[in-house]
């Protein structure tokens, strides 16, 4: 769309120029060739909106060699330069491209374009699937321009014919055409608007899930390094920012400049003299336009930057563990400061963004509002008047005051645009980033049903972005089918980590990580999901539902599975003595129950999904004796027969475990059963004294 507007603005000094050149040829051939001095006028300004001083300039010496033969018409050197200028000028709109908005640009927009170029194709390119539909939109566009230029035409002949000549059959047929006129233009106005933002829209809708999606193909250690609430800014904020760029911009841009082609054509064939006088206010609207869109863009992309702020203060402060942190801290009076601080800045940016400009806006307003008193006075005086009928000059200030609001709409577009460039920017970041875990480009298949679930590490090392040191470093692991392996350690050994890189949530610096020998990274995202399950310290529920959160484990479990998951889980007895049993609430993050109850809605989560492959880490470390007890039976009952990787500090948790891995700084010193490494007296055997038997890390 805003290509193809790019275009028809590109064309306008020569679609102007071809008319005025018939329009010349049938005055007499001394006529003065003025009228090519506005045409070349409206091709520097379509030039200049969009930023290039030196096509400009190639305008102005068309104007020059046009004007070479006073008194003689056009001359043939003019005739060149128009088609010349013309052609340039739309070549350069339509392909140009962001060059000009580069250009015009200060230091810190040339940073942010550098890191994050917006090339106009790309841009395109979102439209590209409704192309059927954007042209129906043109030629709604154009069929709404025609006729809106035609009313003026039917004032004329109402005013100089109907009206004097006192025909009323005339004059019935001219007011009819002018209702119809305004029905007619109503009419597909209405429907452009319904076709354009249905392709707005769906546009929207598919930048929203590129970036949704894309993000959820990231690597833990994406989010962990990026700000809480940024990713969230991005995907709402700055998608929300977009979108009346994306559904009205363009349309706009299409739509005001099909106007402005056909009313400046009507103007000429009104009168050229005018029509020029009309022009003038052009160029310096163009310049305040400029200067107006340099100063919003730093205000916007600072404003972008402070909201991402906001919500981040308001993720961490209104959230549940965020709320506990700031109560038991007495911190809420500096986080509301802080919030304060930052819904200030807020404040002034958007004002300030509002106002950029304001004052060089009202310069221009007073200069559009001067030029039809300067119409009438030319049209009054009799060396300048022509012998005009006062139906034409009603017609012509007609066509004026239509061609005032969507030359400014053009410019505003501009200004516009050129602000929208870092949002751009900021969401195909996003939509670029590369995950640390890509897919497979030719996946291996292993049968979730069929699989024997042997986990094997080898040579394994990972070292996180920014850290000096391997967070494991070397790791061998072997894990039997059906067989329990636990891991132990120091905090910060490393035991979270090979839970992660087992279920892929990071890929190693070194080695490889292989389930029935097929290496994880050769598995598809989901396949592995249905291989792998893993229960956390910190159990997640979505605000929803018991069923909705069993159910994002297996969305074609039957109400039979659940309820049998749920007995696995040793919670069944609990959610049937719930008023709404399945259909209960749990409450953001699932506050409404208590931790060993969260625990068990996650077990009976990953039991409904009956992976091959089991990771336990620190599923019972934050519970009562009491409830870990009550846990530990729903996590017997899960492990039977599945190949288990248990990480725990408890000794109770892991002691029963086939083979015991001690690591330390990441690497693996010792393995063996419990009382294998009891006897041997080292590390194993410290960490246990360290807390009276009760823990081992």
């Amino acid at each position: 769309m805003v290509l193809m507007s790019r275009v028809v603005v590109g064309r306008v000094p020569g679609v102007v120029g071809q008319v005025v050149v018939s329009v010349q040829r049938m005055r007499a051939p001394s006529a003065p060739p003025a009228p090519m001095v506005a045409v070349i006028a409206v091709g520097w300004c379509c030039s200049r909106v969009h930023g290039s001083s030196g096509w400009g300039w190639f305008c102005v010496w068309g104007c020059w060699c046009c004007v070479g033969g006073v008194g003689g018409g056009l001359s043939e050197t003019g005739s060149r330069w128009v088609f010349l200028a013309e052609r340039a000028c739309m070549v350069k709109r339509a392909w140009g491209g962001p060059a000009g908005l580069v250009r015009a640009a200060d230091e810190a927009e040339r940073e942010q374009l550098r890191r994050h170029p917006v090339p106009l194709r790309r841009v395109l390119m979102l439209f590209a699937p409704y192309r059927g539909r954007l042209l129906a939109v043109m030629a709604v566009i154009v069929a709404s321009s025609l006729v809106g230029v035609v009313q003026p035409f039917l004032v004329r002949e109402v005013v100089d014919v109907a009206i004097p000549l006192q025909r009323v059959p005339l004059l019935l047929v001219l007011v009819g055409g002018m209702v119809a006129a305004t029905v007619v233009t109503q009419l597909l106005g209405v429907l452009q608007t319904l076709w354009a933002t249905m392709v707005g829209q769906r546009v929207m809708h598919d930048l929203r899930v590129a970036v949704f999606e894309n993000l959820q193909r990231q690597s833990l250690a994406f989010f962990t390094r990026t700000r809480t609430g940024e990713a969230q800014s991005r995907l709402v904020n700055d998608v929300g920012g977009m979108q009346s760029v994306v559904t009205n911009t363009a349309t706009s841009i299409a739509a005001n400049a099909t106007t402005t082609i056909a009313t400046v054509v009507a103007m000429v064939a009104l009168s050229w003299r005018l029509s020029l006088l009309s022009l003038l206010v052009v160029p310096p609207a163009v310049w305040i336009t400029r200067k107006v869109a340099l100063a919003r863009r730093a205000l916007v992309d600072r404003r972008q930057e402070t909201m991402a702020d906001l919500h981040t203060q308001i993720e961490e402060g209104l959230s549940l563990s965020g709320m506990r942190l700031i109560r038991t801290l007495g911190a809420s009076r500096a986080r509301s400061e802080l919030f304060g601080v930052t819904s200030g800045a807020l404040v002034d940016l958007e004002v300030r963004s509002q106002l950029a400009g304001r004052w060089r806006l009202a310069v221009m307003q007073i200069v559009f509002a001067v030029i039809p008193a300067l119409v009438y006075l030319v049209a009054g005086l009799p060396a300048t008047s022509g012998g005009m009928t006062i139906g034409t000059l009603i017609a012509f200030t007609g066509l004026q005051a239509g061609l005032f609001r969507p030359l400014m709409s053009i410019l505003n577009v501009s200004a516009e645009w050129i602000s929208s460039m870092a949002l751009f920017g900021r969401i195909f970041a996003y939509v670029d980033v590369e995950s640390d875990v890509p897919e497979p480009v030719s996946p291996v298949f292993v049968d979730p049903v069929a699989a024997r679930g042997e986990v094997c590490l080898e040579g394994v090392s990972l070292r996180y972005p920014g850290s000096d040191r391997d967070a494991v470093s070397g790791v061998d692991l072997f894990i039997p089918a059906g067989g329990t392996v636990a891991l132990v350690g120091a905090t910060g050994s490393g035991k979270s980590t090979v839970a992660s890189l087992v279920r892929r949530l990071v890929d190693p610096s070194q080695g490889r990580v292989m389930i029935d020998g097929v290496d994880v990274r050769d598995i598809a995202e989901e396949n592995l999901a249905a291989l792998v399950g893993i229960v956390l310290q910190e159990t997640y529920l979505v605000h929803d539902s018991i069923r909705a959160n069993l159910l994002l484990a297996r969305p074609d479990a039957s109400e039979g599975e659940l309820w049998a998951a749920l007995e696995v889980a040793q919670i069944a007895d609990v959610v049937r003595g719930l008023p709404l049993g399945l259909d209960t609430v749990v409450g953001a993050r699932g506050y409404r129950f208590s931790g060993g109850e969260q625990q068990r809605i996650a077990v009976a989560r990953t039991v409904l999904r009956d992976p091959r492959v089991l990771v336990l880490d620190e599923a019972t470390s934050a519970l009562d004796n009491t409830t870990e007890r009550e846990l530990q039976v729903a996590l017997d009952g899960m492990m039977a027969g599945r190949t288990t990787l248990v990480i725990a500090h408890r000794l109770s948790t892991i002691r029963d475990a086939d083979v015991i891995v001690v690591l330390d700084a990441g690497r693996v010193v010792e393995r063996g059963s419990h009382a294998e490494l009891m006897a041997l007296g080292g590390a194993y055997a410290a960490l246990v004294a360290g807390d009276g038997g009760g823990a081992v890390g």
